[in-house]
């Protein structure tokens, strides 16, 4: 299975937070009351962010932190790799000398085309895209049939 961290997971929160009001500056303890992520957890974030330009940080009596950039200009992808680092399926597509086979190993290069696949699909999706909500998924998982039960006697 593939998932990402909470932490990510919780940045998606905080910036979709940010995003609904963008002209608003935000402090850390108001986006903690408002999306109910601890204080220690939305200021780790928030840092993590402003470091890679994803949010600007504000200083003062009323300083906080806005978007660095529209919704609509700001990727999935970028966000991922704020709090998770390169986006990555294996190892040893980012960190050479990770795997004891890498040296025989022979899909290696290979691992890079879904990297790209996945980092393509993620780019693809930007923060505004997570303001609005789901109309239909646009992703669809095969999921097992289930036999129909109309045809079924119980008797109890």
């Amino acid at each position: 299975m593939l998932r990402v961290s909470k932490l990510t997971d919780y940045a998606t929160v905080i910036l979709t937070h940010i995003a609904h009001r963008p002209d608003a500056v935000h402090a850390a303890s108001d986006i903690t009351t408002d999306t109910g992520v601890s204080l220690p957890t939305v200021s780790k974030i928030l840092k993590l962010l402003a470091k890679e330009n994803i949010l600007v940080s504000r200083r003062g009596a009323k300083g906080g932190y806005v978007l660095a950039k529209k919704a609509s200009e700001t990727h999935i992808a970028e966000i991922i790799m704020a709090i998770e680092g390169p986006i990555s399926m294996t190892e040893c597509a980012t960190d050479n000398g990770s795997c004891e086979q890498e040296s025989s190993c022979e899909i290696k290069g290979n691992w890079n085309l879904i990297n790209r696949a996945v980092y393509t699909a993620l780019k693809a999706v930007t923060l505004a895209d997570l303001l609005s909500p789901v109309k239909s998924p646009s992703v669809t998982v095969g999921l097992p049939s289930i036999a129909k039960t109309n045809d079924l006697k119980v008797e109890i």
